[in-house]
């Protein structure tokens, strides 16, 4: 089993839970390790092999083929975005407002590094900024937060991000809106990138794996 590592314990009952038999709303969120290859379809599938009725939501949809696997496409991913960006353009603000969600999962930062060297306090301001951002759209809105994948060009700034990432999290965390940190880091290798920046079909099942079980406990956090 992918270890998880959850900020905090879950109250046994959470004021915000949703009502008996509603469809919960997940956003894959981040940027084109997000949109590109198959980790988001493994998960529309283990959703479904698992009964858990979920719809993902984001205004782009996926185009990708995965194995023939029949899978909710929509989702968050932006090619291309920095974090920074995203905040100082309020966009993902009008994205949550076209598509709400319940359940955010966000993998992002790779850009802010490997396109403009931005220095590892400035991302995680970003990031805090996000997270806000989400709240203010759903103040019960479950959290998941990722250490994102190796990026081996500039590996030495990914891992000194990765480092900040925790603290974050838990700084974050509350018992209306509780955060999740996962780890997409360890464990990573080469063989897992097709292009030394995107997850191959192995790091796909990868990420599908680290994610996966997070977003169960988010799920049942909220419908307890």
């Amino acid at each position: 089993m992918v270890h998880v590592r959850v900020i905090s314990l879950l109250a046994a009952t959470l004021c915000a839970g949703l009502a008996h038999g509603a469809k919960l709303r997940y956003m894959p969120f981040g940027d084109s390790i997000t949109d590109y290859g198959c980790w988001r379809a493994w998960i529309g599938e283990r959703f479904i092999k698992d009964g858990y009725d979920v719809d993902f939501v984001g205004s782009r949809k996926s185009r990708t083929t995965c194995n023939n696997l029949d899978w909710d496409r929509d989702h968050e991913g932006h090619p291309g975005y920095q974090a920074a960006d995203i905040v100082s353009k309020n966009q993902l603000v009008d994205w949550l407002k076209q598509n709400p969600a319940d359940i955010v999962t966000m993998h992002l930062g790779t850009n802010d590094i490997y396109q403009v060297s931005r220095k590892t306090p400035d991302t995680i301001k970003a990031l805090s900024t996000l997270v806000d951002q989400m709240r203010a759209s759903n103040p019960a809105m479950r959290i998941i937060m990722a250490q994102i994948i190796p990026l081996p060009a500039v590996n030495k700034a990914v891992q000194d991000l990765n480092a900040a990432i925790p603290a974050l999290a838990a700084s974050k965390n509350s018992t209306a809106s509780p955060v999740w940190l996962v780890d997409q880091f360890t464990n990573f290798t080469s063989a897992d990138l097709k292009d030394g920046i995107h997850p191959s079909a192995s790091g796909d099942i990868k990420m599908a794996n680290v994610f996966y079980p997070a977003l169960v406990q988010a799920i049942k956090s909220l419908q307890a």
